[in-house]
């Protein structure tokens, strides 16, 4: 893990500059020199202006490297300016400035003598004074490129993960349509098969017990291809708009389920009717499950859904009785009731299941709906 680069606060840095400014100006400029000082002070002052106006701050800044030897805030305001701007000759000129600035006294006309050095040493020190002007020049188109860098590389990092994610979501929509297509190849073919099979049964066969199951099998046969179809819809629809899974089923829908399960049920029910969608289709899909559990594993068993909301939570429980039948062996992923854990879970409810006294099993769901309340 690269280590976190640690980055001190604006303010402390500006206000490090500036007394290390006013030192400057307090060894160097002699307090009795009143024009002096105040120049001096004003470099040091207008460092709190080189963020939001560099070029601005070096202009008042270069007065002191005019008339006094103080010339740490000048420095640091052209470093500043050479930080923020892409303006290659406005840095040539203020170097410039600087340079003569710090090489001419105050005087006039101005001479070599009050100056201070020689014909002989006059490049030496032009020399120097042109190194110490291009060096924070240096430094902070430096510091510019670096930052531009920075950002270059957090763009070429963004549009990585971007075209990493757009991959990931082709290759989620490859899988999603080849799964769609065995759906519909596979499943709906078996499906088919099923109900026309019972279509046959019922008209062909006398027993009127014989006709009503097989009615019930085209039914289920007929709605679950109805639902495999949406299923399918919304696989192949990866890469376009979200598709909603429709008809999605609500609490209306419970008394049409459990009349329809095969099984003889007791529904009490007394839920409000704003519950989140969410939280319907959970309590809708818990009791489908439920009861698609009792007639695979306790034929002949009766069963009780029980719905009720209090204190906040909603509280499902679907018991059943002792099986009268032999239970046939079905095929099975063992996964619904994990799924409904998950969904339960989802939601910030729990899901718990187990035997009762009687040989029968219990099923309880709760989940809780903050802001809803019951009419009672």
């Amino acid at each position: 893990m690269t280590p976190r680069r640690l980055v001190a606060p604006a303010a402390l840095v500006d206000g490090t500059l500036i007394a290390a400014s006013l030192l400057d100006v307090w060894v160097n400029v002699d307090t009795q020199d009143q024009p002096a000082l105040a120049c001096g002070l004003l470099a040091a002052a207008a460092l709190t202006l080189r963020r939001r106006l560099p070029l601005l701050t070096f202009v008042l800044a270069l007065p002191a490297t005019l008339v006094t030897d103080a010339i740490f805030a000048t420095l640091v305001a052209l470093y500043t300016l050479a930080s923020h701007t892409r303006r290659r000759s406005l840095l040539v000129v203020c170097a410039a400035a600087f340079t003569l600035s710090d090489i001419v006294p105050w005087h006039w006309p101005p001479s070599l003598a009050a100056v201070g050095i020689s014909d002989s040493s006059l490049f030496i020190a032009l020399g120097y004074t042109l190194a110490t002007a291009a060096a924070p020049v240096f430094l902070g188109q430096l510091v510019q490129a670096r930052r531009e860098l920075t950002m270059r590389l957090a763009e070429v990092t963004e549009a990585r993960e971007q075209e990493r994610l757009l991959t990931a979501q082709s290759v989620l929509a490859k899988e999603r349509a080849q799964l769609a297509r065995e759906m519909h190849d596979v499943v709906s073919h078996q499906v088919s098969l099923i109900a026309v099979q019972a279509g046959a049964l019922q008209m062909g066969s006398r027993d009127s017990a014989v006709k009503e199951t097989a009615a019930a099998i085209r039914r289920l046969s007929v709605q679950t291809l109805d639902e495999l179809r949406h299923m399918v819809d919304v696989l192949r629809a990866a890469g376009s708009r979200p598709t909603e899974l429709t008809p999605q089923p609500s609490l209306a829908d419970l008394p049409r389920l459990v009349s329809g399960s095969g099984i003889d049920t007791e529904l009490r029910t007394d839920l409000p009717d704003n519950l989140p969608p969410t939280v319907q289709r959970a309590v809708y899909r818990t009791v489908q499950e439920a009861l698609t559990n009792v007639r695979k594993h306790a034929p002949g068993a009766t069963a009780t859904v029980c719905a009720d909301h209090e204190n906040g939570t909603v509280h499902i429980t679907v018991t059943n009785t002792a099986p009268t039948r032999p239970a046939l062996p079905l095929p099975g992923a063992h996964q619904g009731l994990v799924g409904l854990r998950q969904r339960a879970e989802l939601l910030g409810g729990t899901l718990s299941h187990g035997p009762t006294d009687d040989g029968g099993h219990e099923l309880r769901l709760a989940i809780p709906v903050p802001g809803v309340w019951s009419a009672g």
